[in-house]
């Protein structure tokens, strides 16, 4: 487990906390190695968990003895909700994911469901420090990203990377949403609001105008 030193506590002591783990994404019938970012959002006594990738073992040492409030998904891609299982069954909380990547939720899941619909404005309130969750289609039609104005931070999922947007090349993505997702919903945070992806290193709103600009023109 990993302090996110870019992203100073709260003055209630909110703090932000980094799992990596590995395994696979598959989609489309393709299959690749990767490793995945886990959030977690707390205090010495609360927390919520973002994402739930792969190995459930390291996130369940990082929580310790701490309430979970919530395992928050921020899209339906199998790397990013494989351990919902295990997490549900150890600490007892409410999973939520956007009703629209229940196709993707139902590929890993037959006998399971989310327990409540992630949608805009939906929030998750933590000591002294709200998530707010934005809705970002793209790179899925239920990609949400959270933002948390008292931590000055912002977690991406698979929508915006250090390096510009998600990927889009795979189904139910589209690179024209997620576009207008990432300049619409994102690029409008503070500049300085730091920047907490799915997968690789963290950035920054303002450094990242540029990297969607190249996409975009690439993409032309």
């Amino acid at each position: 487990m990993n302090a996110i030193a870019e992203v100073r506590p709260s003055a209630g002591g909110v703090r932000v906390e980094n799992v990596i783990t590995s395994g696979t994404f598959e989609l489309d019938g393709g299959a690749w190695e990767v490793d995945n970012n886990i959030w977690l959002v707390g205090d010495d006594h609360q927390v919520v968990v973002i994402d739930a990738a792969h190995d459930a073992a390291p996130i369940v040492e990082a929580v310790g003895d701490r309430e979970v409030q919530a395992i928050v998904l921020t899209h339906g891609h199998n790397d990013h909700i494989n351990a919902v299982g295990d997490l549900r069954a150890a600490f007892g909380a409410p999973v939520w994911l956007s009703r629209h990547d229940r196709m993707l939720w139902d590929a890993v899941y037959d006998n399971a469901s989310p327990d409540h619909d992630l949608v805009e404005q939906t929030e998750f309130t933590i000591g002294d420090v709200t998530l707010r969750a934005i809705h970002t289609p793209g790179h899925s039609p239920g990609s949400h990203c959270l933002y948390a104005d008292g931590l000055g931070a912002v977690f991406t999922g698979d929508t915006l990377f250090n390096g510009g947007p998600g990927a889009t090349g795979r189904s139910f993505s589209d690179f024209p949403t997620i576009v207008e997702s990432i300049r619409s919903r994102l690029l409008t945070l503070p500049g300085q609001t730091v920047v907490l992806t799915g997968h690789g290193g963290s950035t920054t709103v303002g450094a990242e105008g540029p990297n969607v600009d190249a996409a975009e023109a690439q993409a032309q």
